[in-house]
């Protein structure tokens, strides 16, 4: 009696070469949008607040800041009230950090699934810049409010806002992409990170205007651009000071570069994460 052949399907690992393959991306996006959900679940679960912890981390350091760096280090704010200043630019810095920091450990942090199911290596990092914008459309609308008390109108270029968070996801989860990937071999990275972001910080021009570092030294605050961010983000929402479109645009190619080289490093390292890890 003959048998009919069986076919079988071969499945191998993938090679060290670099294919981002986006049809495969575009096939699994809806996984993406369910991690980034499941992060904001895991994020406020149990929780007394929920996401009132949004309003009040940005609220309750935006006030510290205002007491230690705006009265008593009378620290500039290109002439509107510290509050504000602070406030806007804390907003953008905590998305970014955040995200930034669940990115980093995200490869590690999702071992189980990392081991036993196939999909995109990149949705890991990528979920929580998505998952973070929860959070900063929360505070933004927080923001708004202050406007309102202290008689600030929005310019007419806020519609560039959107262009602006999206640079600041791409710079955080093509940063994410690396260190994490990193992460799988150096356990150090997860907890050398929250240093590093706090040092950032101060890097960056959160806390004091770009105006106070001397004009001829100020390309090396924009090496950073986080800082091109950070000032177009004031300008859009509270029209302060003219809108820098150089700084604008430098932060957003060098978070292009940053992203892509981010995602050839994971593309590059993962045939071996479920070895390591």
């Amino acid at each position: 009696m003959e048998t009919t052949p069986r076919h079988h399907r071969i499945i191998r690992p993938p090679g060290k070469g670099i294919n981002l393959n986006l049809p495969e991306l575009w096939a699994y996006r809806e996984l993406l949008f369910y991690l980034a959900w499941r992060e904001v679940k895991i994020r406020y679960k149990q929780t007394v607040m929920g996401a009132g912890w949004a309003i009040l981390q940005p609220l309750f350091t935006m006030i510290i800041f205002t007491l230690l760096f705006g009265r008593l280090a009378k620290m500039p704010s290109d002439g509107i009230p510290y509050p504000l200043f602070s406030y806007a630019g804390l907003i953008l810095w905590i998305f970014f950090s955040g995200a930034l920091s669940h990115a980093s450990t995200s490869l590690v942090s999702h071992a189980h699934m990392l081991t036993k199911v196939y999909f995109p290596r990149i949705f890991f990092p990528a979920a929580p810049s998505i998952s973070g914008l929860l959070d900063y459309v929360i505070a933004l609308v927080v923001l708004f409010f202050l406007m309102g008390w202290y008689g600030f109108i929005p310019p007419l270029f806020i519609f560039l806002l959107p262009v602006i968070v999206l640079g600041t996801m791409l710079f955080a989860t093509g940063l994410g992409c690396f260190l994490s990937s990193v992460c799988v071999k150096y356990r150090d990275v997860q907890f050398a990170l929250p240093f590093f972001i706090q040092l950032a910080m101060f890097a960056s021009p959160v806390i004091y205007p770009v105006s106070i570092v001397p004009e001829h030294l100020q390309w090396l605050l924009y090496m950073n651009p986080m800082t091109g961010f950070l000032d177009a983000h004031r300008s859009c929402l509270l029209g302060h000071v003219p809108l820098d479109w150089a700084g604008l645009i430098v932060s957003f190619g060098i978070s292009i570069m940053v992203f892509i080289l981010g995602v050839i490093y994971l593309k590059k390292t993962e045939y071996y994460f479920a070895d390591l890890i």
